[in-house]
């Protein structure tokens, strides 16, 4: 099954739908305009069942075999929303909403997505149902675990679910994925280091939070080189600082950091974050000061099922024979995990070809491998479900 010839035909078209996204950008759960845009296109193709509103603001589309002798009942996925970046791309289909942008890509999955969807209504060339999701606030926003929560997968009976991601710096149409924890547990950090303010110059009078957060910084880094097993992927990283004061004459009362922390493992993920908090109360009480801790449990781990990453893989080879199939785990965060929690399934990455990597101003999602992503998400349907 290489790239369908009426999803060749139907590229334009599909690349219309996408720059349509790539002008109306929406954030989180807001994203009513587009969740109005996807199911009118999906009752405009003649899918059986579009249903608005679950898990706040996702679409679910319903479609029907021309046979349902197997039961079976998959669903595929996309993200809708966008992030809050102001664009700088400079193309005659820019964002027209001031700080908002697609600069992950959402467009182009949902443009795909909804192209597959009008394919699969046209033919039906396959025996069961499958059920389009189009999700809200991947971004932080855990829509999947709302869509989930909401009885998504009981109320349509989903029985394996499947995604798909863009990857700028991939050879453009290459299919990555792998068995197993592919995408990483997403967790955050935020942490304020009190101690006493005073003059600079008289360093004694105060108790530095500056001083205590720099060890707080260096001890933090002793996780993933002295706690954690080696051949264990673990990510803790300190990603802003900040005092109550800028004066260069004055110690400030306090030191804010914040941060994520990234692992493969649930049970290295609880370990971690056990010697976090022990790390950060003992550096701050050994030099004097408090510590303030608000760590919060993020995304979990992105796992693909054995048995369907090998399904994803092959009908990925149908499509093109530019394929790994045991590609190296990648520390980024996905919400997709908790669908994949819920249900076996797999989740593979397109390759995007060269350009700005995402959540960059000047990213823009590559039209070129629209019909390679369609023709997945097709095949996935017909060779998962194959027609009595």
């Amino acid at each position: 099954m290489p790239i369908k010839n009426r999803l060749a035909e139907m590229h334009p078209e599909i690349t219309e739908w996408r720059h349509h996204l790539h002008q109306n950008p929406e954030l989180g759960f807001e994203v009513h305009e587009t969740a109005a845009f996807v199911a009118e296109k999906l009752r405009a193709f003649g899918v059986d069942d579009v249903t608005s509103g679950v898990g706040k603001t996702g679409v679910v589309g319903v479609i029907k075999g021309k046979t349902d002798t197997s039961g079976r009942v998959i669903g595929l996925r996309a993200d809708m929303d966008a992030l809050p970046i102001l664009e700088d791309t400079g193309l005659d289909y820019a964002s027209k909403n001031a700080g908002k942008m697609h600069a992950c890509g959402h467009d182009g999955h949902t443009a795909m997505l909804l192209g597959a969807a009008k394919y699969l209504a046209e033919t039906r060339n396959f025996d069961g149902t499958v059920v389009v999701i189009f999700q809200p606030a991947e971004e932080n926003g855990g829509g999947g675990n709302e869509m989930v929560k909401d009885g998504m997968m009981d109320r349509w009976n989903i029985q394996e679910v499947y995604g798909m991601h863009n990857q700028p710096g991939m050879p453009a149409g290459k299919f990555l994925t792998r068995p197993g924890a592919f995408m990483a547990a997403a967790d955050q950090f935020y942490v304020t280091i009190r101690g006493q303010g005073g003059h600079a110059a008289m360093p004694h009078d105060a108790i530095d939070p500056n001083l205590t957060t720099a060890h707080v910084l260096l001890a933090l880094q002793s996780i993933a080189s002295r706690n954690v097993d080696p051949l264990k992927q673990v990510v803790v990283s300190v990603c802003s600082m900040h005092s109550d004061s800028e004066a260069t004459n004055v110690i400030p009362e306090t030191v804010k950091i914040s941060g994520t922390v990234r692992t493969l493992d649930e049970d290295i993920r609880m370990a971690v974050r056990e010697r976090f908090l022990k790390i950060v109360n003992a550096t701050a009480e050994a030099y004097g000061c408090s510590a303030e801790i608000e760590y919060e449990i993020g995304y979990p781990v992105t796992v693909n099922s054995a048995e369907h990453a090998v399904f994803a893989a092959d009908v990925a080879r149908e499509v093109t024979p530019d394929v790994n199939d045991d590609t190296p785990p990648l520390m980024g965060g996905e919400d997709f995990s908790y669908m994949l929690n819920a249900r076996p399934g797999a989740y593979v990455f397109l390759g995007a070809g060269e350009g700005a990597t995402v959540h960059h101003p000047q990213y823009n999602f590559n039209d070129d491998i629209i019909p390679l992503g369609c023709s997945w998400l097709v095949g996935m349907a017909e060779s998962r479900m194959p027609s009595a």
